[in-house]
C-alpha cells in the first residue's frame, strides 16, 4: 500500500459497539490482574483489609463473562452490566457496577432514538450516569474516596464537548488521574497513609484500559496508568500491624454482609439503605435498571449484628446469595499462615472429612448426575461462580502457599484460573488434580503438614492420580449405554464416568462394581453412602469384600454426591 494512502488505527473514530464493549471488559480484567496487589496494598478506607484491588478484579470478571461481542449493543451493555451487580465483591465492586449500569442506559436511550452512531457523547453521558447512579446508591458518599474520582472523570468526559470517543476516554481518565492524586488531601485515613484512595486507583486503571483501546495503542505501548501517582503508592505506612479484626461499638467484631434481593422495589429499596444504615455503614444498595425497581438487588454494608442486616433485607424482599465476611486490618503482603491445604467438597460429611484430615474447606453445590457423563461444569454462571467462590476461599487461607485439592474435574479450569491469579499477586498456589471426592480424600489422607510443602504436593498428586473412582447411578430412563440398553429403576455402575455395567439392585451394583474396579489390584476400597442409604448396605459389602479378596481394607464413611446412591475409590 502507497504511505500516502495508509490510514492508521488511531486515526479512525471509535464507536461504541458490542465488540469494543467486550474488548474493554477483558482489558479491564487483565489491568486490573496486572494491578491488583498494588491496589490491596494501599486499601486503607473505610477499614483496611486489603481487598479493593482483588474485588474490583472479581466484579470485572462477573461483568466480562456476560459479554459478547456477537450480541447487539445493547445487549452487550445490559450483560456487562447484570453481570457486575450480581458479582459485585465489597463497596468498590458496587461502585463499578454502576459505572457499567450507567454505560447501559446510556446506549439504550441513545440507540432507541437513533440519531447517530454511539460514540464520545454518548461515553460522556454514560459516566455522568454512572457517577450519579453510583452516589445515590450509598447512604453517606465522602469527598477523596472512588465516588470523587468517578464524579471527575464524568466531569472531565463533558468538558471534552466532543463526540470522538478517543477525545472524552482520553479526557475522562486524565481528570481522574487528577482527581486521584488530591485524594490524600480529602480524606484523613489517606494522608495519614500517605496513598491514593485504592478504588479510585482501580477506576483509572480500568478507564485507561478503555482510552488505550479506542486511542489505538498497543497494551505494550500504553501509560502505565500508576506513572504519574506512583509517589503515592506507598507501603500505607505501616498504620496497620499484623492482621487484626475490625471492630465496632462495644469491641464486637465486624463483618462485611453482602446479599443479592428479588421482590423489592425502588421504594423498599430506598427504606433498606435507611435500615442498614442504621446497622452499620459503608452501606450500597444498587439495582439492575428494571423498570419499577423491581429487578434484582445487591446489598452491601459493613455491621457488627449480621442477623439486624438479614432482617432488614428480608423486610424489604427476598435475600439470597448471601455472604459473610470478617472485616479484617491486614498488613500489606503478611501472610499470617505459611501454608494451607483448600479441600472443595459437596457436602457436610466431606467436610468434615476433609477437615480432620488438616484442610481448610470450601463447600460448593454439586450438580446433579447426567447421563453416565462426567462432572464437568458447563454452565457459564455456574462455572463463573466457581471461581469467584475458590478465589475468595484461597485468598481467606491466609497462607502463603496453599495447596487446592478440587474433589472433582468440574472444578480444575476454574481452579487453574484462580492459581494463576493468586500466584501474580504473591500468593503460591497450586492444583492437586483430582477427578473425584474419592480421590481428593485419598489425597488429603497422605497430607503431612510437617513435610516440605513441595514434596506434600507431590505425594498428594500421586495418592488422587493412583485412585481409580467408581460410583451407582439409579437410571430414570430407557436408554442405551455402553453396557447396553438400561430401564428405569436399573442401577448403574460408572467407572471415571462412563457406564460398565448394569445392576438389578443396589447390593448386587455395589459388589460387581467393587469387584470389576480389583480385578486391576488395590489395596484400599472407600465407600461413600449417599443420603437415604442404609449402613446395611455398606456392611454386606465390606463383608462380602473381605471373603473374596481378604487383602483388601475397606473404609466407609458418608458424603456420596447427590443422585448417587454409592462412590467408590479404590486405591
Amino acid at each position: 500500500m502507497h504511505e500516502q494512502t495508509r490510514i492508521r488505527l488511531a486515526d479512525v473514530p471509535w464507536t461504541l459497539d458490542a465488540a469494543l464493549l467486550a474488548r474493554w471488559a477483558a482489558a479491564a480484567v487483565a489491568a486490573l490482574e496486572g494491578h491488583r496487589a498494588e491496589i490491596d496494598q494501599i486499601n486503607v478506607f473505610p477499614v483496611a483489609d486489603r481487598d479493593t484491588g482483588t474485588n474490583m478484579l472479581l466484579t470485572m470478571r462477573a461483568a466480562a463473562a456476560g459479554c459478547s461481542r456477537d450480541d447487539g449493543l445493547v445487549v452487550a451493555a445490559e450483560a456487562l452490566a447484570r453481570g457486575a451487580l450480581l458479582g459485585a465483591r465489597g463497596n468498590s465492586g458496587v461502585i463499578l457496577s454502576q459505572v457499567l449500569r450507567g454505560v447501559a442506559e446510556a446506549v439504550s436511550e441513545a440507540t432507541a432514538a437513533a440519531e447517530a452512531p454511539c460514540a464520545g457523547a454518548v461515553l460522556a453521558d454514560a459516566l455522568d450516569r454512572g457517577a450519579r447512579l453510583a452516589e445515590k446508591s450509598v447512604t453517606r458518599p465522602q469527598e477523596g474516596t472512588v465516588l470523587t474520582v468517578l464524579a471527575a472523570a464524568a466531569d472531565g468526559a463533558a468538558a471534552a464537548r466532543s463526540d470522538r470517543l478517543d477525545a472524552v476516554a482520553v479526557a475522562a481518565v486524565a481528570a481522574a488521574r487528577t482527581a486521584l492524586r488530591a485524594t490524600p488531601d480529602q480524606l484523613p485515613a489517606l494522608s495519614r497513609a500517605g496513598v491514593v484512595d485504592a478504588g479510585g486507583f482501580g477506576l483509572v486503571v480500568v478507564l485507561e484500559a478503555l482510552a488505550a483501546l479506542v486511542t489505538g495503542r498497543a497494551p505494550a505501548d500504553a501509560p502505565d496508568a500508576t506513572a504519574d501517582i506512583a509517589p503515592l503508592l506507598g507501603a500505607a505506612s505501616g498504620t496497620h500491624v499484623g492482621a487484626d479484626v475490625h471492630t465496632g461499638p462495644g469491641g464486637l467484631p465486624g463483618y462485611e454482609v453482602m446479599f443479592l434481593l428479588d421482590g423489592s422495589d425502588a421504594g423498599r429499596a430506598a427504606g433498606l439503605r435507611a435500615a442498614l444504615d442504621r446497622v452499620g455503614d459503608a452501606v450500597a444498595v444498587v439495582g439492575d435498571g428494571a423498570p419499577d425497581g423491581g429487578g434484582a438487588w445487591h446489598v452491601h454494608v459493613h455491621c457488627t449484628d449480621i442477623g439486624a442486616a438479614l432482617e432488614a433485607g428480608m423486610a424489604a424482599g427476598r435475600p439470597h446469595g448471601v455472604r459473610v465476611a470478617p472485616l479484617v486490618d491486614r498488613e500489606p503482603d503478611a501472610f499470617p499462615r505459611a501454608r494451607a491445604v483448600l479441600a472443595v467438597v459437596c457436602g457436610p460429611e466431606t467436610a468434615e472429612l476433609a477437615r480432620t484430615a488438616g484442610a481448610d474447606v470450601l463447600v460448593r453445590g454439586c450438580p446433579p448426575p447426567g447421563d453416565a457423563a462426567t462432572d464437568t461444569a458447563t454452565d457459564a454462571d455456574e462455572v463463573l461462580q466457581d471461581e469467584v467462590l475458590l478465589a475468595e476461599a484461597v485468598a481467606g487461607t491466609g497462607a502463603r502457599h496453599v495447596a487446592v485439592v478440587n474433589c472433582g474435574a468440574a472444578l480444575a479450569p476454574a481452579a487453574e484460573r484462580v492459581a494463576g491469579t493468586a500466584r501474580r499477586a504473591g500468593q503460591e498456589v497450586v492444583v492437586v488434580p483430582s477427578a473425584s471426592v474419592v480421590a481428593g480424600l485419598a489425597a488429603l489422607a497422605v497430607h503431612d503438614p510437617g513435610r516440605h510443602a513441595g514434596d506434600d504436593v507431590v505425594a498428594m498428586t500421586e495418592a488422587a492420580a493412583g485412585t481409580r473412582s467408581g460410583a451407582l447411578q439409579v437410571a430414570a430412563a430407557t436408554a442405551l449405554t455402553w453396557a447396553g440398553p438400561c430401564a428405569p429403576g436399573d442401577v448403574l455402575g460408572l467407572v471415571d464416568g462412563e457406564v460398565v455395567l448394569i445392576a438389578p439392585d443396589l447390593s448386587v451394583g455395589a459388589l460387581w462394581l467393587a469387584s470389576r474396579m480389583l480385578t486391576t489390584g488395590g489395596e484400599l476400597v472407600t465407600v461413600l453412602l449417599g443420603d437415604g442409604v442404609a449402613d446395611a448396605l455398606a456392611d454386606g459389602l465390606a463383608a462380602q469384600l473381605h471373603r473374596e479378596h481378604p487383602e483388601v481394607d475397606v473404609v466407609v464413611h458418608r458424603g456420596a454426591r447427590p443422585g448417587h446412591p454409592l462412590e467408590l475409590g479404590v486405591e
